[in-house]
């Protein structure tokens, strides 16, 4: 049997097991970036994005977390959520500022807690019509 012959014939069985009907993305278009220039890692790149995973070097991941940690202290629902927040990633700034990981440095200095809920506060008292003082605990 030629060899072109015996894979059409594996094919053939396979379909009629129903082997093709179960393959994930079955019946859906084929993923963009086929016209793409060829990536070695396309495999990985692809799993950690299917896994929700990303890499990013530690004093960047921390850079981003500092960030998000701030928006969310001024956009916490009391004072004492509001210091916790800037508080823990104080801890995680100067660790990192006295134990510096590989890849490029932090650029971050630990947030200044009064200053952050001074600022929670206005922008609180703003959002409740201009009532200063309230909801501090």
């Amino acid at each position: 049997m030629p060899f072109e012959t015996w894979v059409d014939k594996q094919i053939r069985d396979a379909q009629g097991r129903g082997e093709f009907e179960r393959l994930p993305g079955a019946g859906e278009p084929l993923p963009t970036g086929l016209d793409s220039t060829y990536d070695e890692l396309w495999w990985i790149k692809r799993k950690m994005a299917r896994e929700g995973l990303s890499v990013l070097p530690p004093a960047l991941a921390l850079r981003k977390e500092a960030e998000d940690a701030l928006a969310a202290a001024y956009a916490a629902p009391s004072e004492r959520i509001a210091r916790k927040l800037i508080e823990d990633v104080n801890v995680k700034i100067k660790d990192m500022m006295f134990k510096p990981p590989p890849g490029p440095p932090l650029g971050k200095k630990p947030y200044d807690v009064e200053e952050v809920v001074r600022e929670w506060r206005r922008l609180r008292a703003a959002a409740e019509g201009g009532v200063p003082g309230s909801s501090q605990v």
